[in-house]
């Protein structure tokens, strides 16, 4: 059974920092595309960022020069690293496990719970 996992989340001010977490079980971590997404209130969920099996990293323009994706195999972790924090980064954020590169909900295969981030300002 595939088990996806996101931890990290909470209240922070703006302009500060949140790093968020996502451990995946029941699967061969090092396989899969890793992403993460956000889905704010009365939104679309939307892709944040994405990481491949080759460690090749994608960013929304809404978040680029902020945020940072990186992965930890061994650990099948992937890690959202979010600086500079804006009101308008308030969302519920999903880590997703998927076997293609895609920025499309739809195409991924696994999904957490999500975690709430909020910032307020």
């Amino acid at each position: 059974q595939v088990q996806v996992v996101e931890s990290g989340g909470g209240l922070v001010q703006a302009g500060g920092s949140l790093t968020l977490s996502c451990t995946a079980s029941g699967l061969n971590f090092g396989d899969y595309v890793m992403a993460w997404f956000r889905q704010a209130s009365g939104k679309e969920r939307e892709v944040v960022s994405s990481i491949a099996r080759s460690d090749g990293k994608y960013y929304a323009e809404f978040v680029e020069g902020r945020f940072t994706i990186s992965r930890h195999n061994a650990k099948n972790t992937v890690y959202l690293e979010m600086n500079s924090l804006k009101p308008e980064d308030t969302a519920i954020y999903y880590c997703a496990a998927g076997g293609q590169w895609s920025f499309r909900p739809e195409s991924y295969d696994y999904w957490g719970q999500g975690t709430q981030v909020t910032v307020s300002s």
